[in-house]
């Protein structure tokens, strides 16, 4: 694996940080190594959340390189917003809690790969746009559709459409992120938040985590269904059965993510 995007891990969480300086911008090779990361993460049994952020202490990530659109070639188009969405949906659909430590700018795609985790803690001094339709673009990778699941409409039309760039207190105000931090703690607040997943049943919140997602899908007379048949299946595990008699014998339980 090249060095734009660098893996590591800390017990059950695995940590991905952009490695693209000075921007982070993405390229065809980094959305194709995301998108292989996160299904080859799905196959560990011993991760149960990842955590996302950018190195150094200005950029999260820029987003896409604008040089690949400027002959306004439609086959570059084509490619790069294909692979931008197969990356950010493998990341949304990934198994455990994706978490995005936002410590610095976090700009077009680079806000996108945000939207597409589950949870966002960012800096006080970030900032977050969608300014694509600054350059005749629009955001193709996911931004449109996640954005307003947080926000509203309203706050991702003046976004979107008026070109805002709000700062990280504005972001949570809106609920873009759900907390902010000093300058340089986004990464410890967000491996602090993935170390209490472990205290989860990996089997039950991946799947509360699809039931919740549901909304974006269906409406909610046939997500109530699922949940309840979701709620049967897990009787199919290891971890149900640990996870009550744990609770039943005052013990911590042992999961086997089985």
């Amino acid at each position: 694996m090249s060095e734009l995007l660098k893996l590591s891990k800390q017990e059950h969480t695995a940590i991905i940080t952009f490695n693209n300086p000075p921007a982070h911008t993405w390229t065809k090779e980094s959305l194709t190594q995301l998108r292989d990361i996160v299904l080859s993460l799905n196959e560990d049994k011993e991760i149960y959340a990842l955590v996302i952020t950018g190195d150094g202490d200005k950029f999260f990530s820029a987003g896409a390189d604008l040089k690949l659109f400027a002959s306004g070639c439609k086959d570059i188009a084509t490619e790069m917003s294909n692979i931008f969405g197969e990356a950010f949906e493998t990341l949304s659909a990934f198994h455990g809690v994706s978490i995005a430590a936002i410590n610095g700018y976090a700009m077009g795609g680079g806000l996108e790969v945000a939207l597409a985790c589950d949870l966002r803690i960012a800096e006080h001094h970030a900032q977050m746009a969608l300014p694509e339709a600054t350059v005749g673009l629009l955001p193709c990778a996911g931004g449109t559709q996640n954005l307003q699941l947080l926000v509203g409409e309203g706050w991702t039309k003046r976004m979107i459409l008026c070109g805002e760039r709000i700062k990280a207190d504005k972001a949570l105000q809106i609920g873009l992120v759900e907390e902010v931090v000093e300058q340089g703690q986004s990464l410890e607040t967000a491996l602090k938040l993935a170390a209490k997943v472990a205290n989860q049943s990996p089997v039950a919140v991946a799947a509360c985590k699809k039931l919740v997602q549901h909304n974006r899908e269906m409406p909610i007379s046939k997500a109530l269904p699922i949940e309840r048949e979701a709620f049967v299946s897990l009787f199919d595990s290891e971890d149900q059965t640990e996870g009550v008699n744990a609770f039943l014998e005052k013990r911590k339980p042992q999961w086997k993510n089985k």
